[in-house]
């Protein structure tokens, strides 16, 4: 604890109906992160504190099969686990399906995609969904994407981590937000 305790409540567990509640607070053009299937600790913990940095508004997981907030996710997020909210569903096609409906574009990045992140629309209301270590997105999670792009890579390199891979596409839309692209 290097000095520091604290006593502090559980944050409570957000699921599919606080999302749909949540969805009118977050203005034009949320972008949010799907996890499918993220089962690393330190990799659900990047990925929140790079949502928190890059600004977007939420990350999502399946409730079951996948990481979910524990201690060693709040440490490796530094501080975003208590600012991001982090909503665990139990139907993550139902839920990119009612996010569709909402107005969300579904952005799958996936090694294998033929379009370039770099070409890909990123406007207005997104969500980005990445699959899990080693497995990547599962069948039916792609089937919700409306594009599936892939982060061009060099060197002979195949993929990059989870965590890594959040952080191109997120900052990527950053950047185009902020250039009006």
């Amino acid at each position: 604890h290097q000095g520091l305790v604290a006593w502090t409540l559980p944050a409570p567990r957000l699921g599919e109906a606080d999302l749909q509640a949540q969805l009118a607070d977050w203005g034009a053009t949320p972008v949010l992160l799907v996890l499918d299937g993220v089962q690393d600790p330190h990799n659900l913990g990047a990925c929140l504190r790079t949502v928190w940095a890059a600004g977007a508004q939420a990350v999502i997981v399946p409730q079951d099969r996948a990481a979910g907030l524990t201690p060693t996710v709040r440490k490796v997020a530094v501080g975003a686990a208590e600012q991001v909210p982090l909503f665990q569903v139990t139907n993550l096609a139902r839920t990119l399906k009612m996010l569709a409906d909402q107005g969300f574009r579904i952005l799958g990045a996936e090694a294998q995609a033929t379009e370039s992140l770099y070409t890909a629309d990123l406007s207005g209301p997104l969500v980005w969904v990445l699959g899990g270590e080693g497995s990547g997105l599962r069948r039916l999670t792609q089937e919700c994407c409306d594009v599936r792009v892939s982060i061009p890579l060099q060197g002979g390199a195949e993929s990059l981590n989870v965590s890594v891979a959040a952080g191109v596409v997120l900052f990527e839309t950053r950047r185009r937000r902020l250039m009006g692209m």
